[in-house]
């Protein structure tokens, strides 16, 4: 991806959590993969982040900044992108986008969706409608997912900002209400089209990113693709548990994550993404 020299979203901030790096994880992660494992959260992090084991009410926030390396350069040049393309859909369907923050952390971090170490890997919070970023991420994300390459990268940003689409469509808060209703299996099967939808999502980013900026490279996509593979479901359940559960699945089989990222990329075309077909969320 070529992104050297370009613009850089200032729709950024800095802050780590101080005190103790405890978390729980609940909700779809528990039974999939061991907390150690870094995965994908961004599906109603409400129902993923739990609030710190320990005494007392979470640390706040220290506010120093984070290096500006090669990676937090990259990561706000691609947020910049997607704040183009997301805009211009947006215009295009008569909304008005608004642009969420990406928050850079190191080891932990307070949201209003609970506090989260590194451990979460990057995700959404649509309670103060921002995206969260340890950039260590991108390192497990090419060492423990065989899932290198830039591109790869700016899927999982993309990714991201898909569920910050979601939450302005109405789909987050009628996701946080179903989980009150139903049962966890039940609630996983939502999750799973959450989460393909996303993916959806940020094929839709790449493909605008290409028409309106003509900057990825050969073999951009197919980097995201074999990222999409590599944290499907079965994927990761079959490696680190040795058994595939399809009812505890949360984001969707492999096959499942490429496709609905490749279709989003080769039609540019939203009403072509309703993963929630025959659900009450359709």
């Amino acid at each position: 991806m070529q992104w050297f020299g370009r613009r850089e979203s200032s729709n950024t901030e800095d802050g780590s959590a101080s005190g103790s790096r405890g978390l729980a994880l609940g909700g779809g992660l528990v039974g999939i993969i061991a907390a150690a494992i870094y995965f994908f959260t961004g599906i109603d992090p409400s129902a993923v982040l739990n609030q710190v084991q320990g005494n007392g009410a979470p640390q706040e926030n220290n506010q120093q900044a984070i290096p500006d390396t090669r990676e937090k350069k990259f990561a706000k040049v691609v947020f910049a992108d997607t704040e183009d393309v997301w805009n211009k859909l947006f215009s295009d369907m008569g909304k008005t986008y608004q642009e969420p923050k990406l928050h850079f952390f190191q080891e932990a971090v307070n949201t209003a969706c609970g506090q989260a170490g590194a451990e979460t890997g990057p995700f959404y919070c649509p309670g103060d409608q921002k995206v969260y970023l340890d950039l260590s991420f991108f390192n497990e994300l090419s060492q423990k997912f065989g899932a290198a390459g830039d591109f790869a990268q700016a899927y999982v940003i993309a990714h991201e900002v898909g569920h910050h689409v979601q939450d302005l469509l109405g789909l987050s808060a009628k996701m946080d209400q179903a989980r009150q209703q139903l049962s966890k299996t039940e609630y996983n099967k939502l999750s799973v089209k959450l989460e393909l939808q996303a993916d959806f999502y940020a094929g839709i980013w790449a493909h605008y990113e290409q028409q309106m900026k003509n900057v990825l490279d050969p073999g951009d996509i197919e980097e995201a693709l074999n990222a999409a593979h590599q944290i499907g479901d079965d994927r990761l359940q079959k490696e680190y548990q040795g058994e595939v559960r399809p009812d505890s699945f949360t984001h969707g089989t492999s096959a499942q994550r490429m496709y609905w990222f490749k279709k989003g990329f080769e039609t540019g075309d939203l009403k072509q993404g309703n993963t929630f077909e025959g659900t009450d969320l359709e």
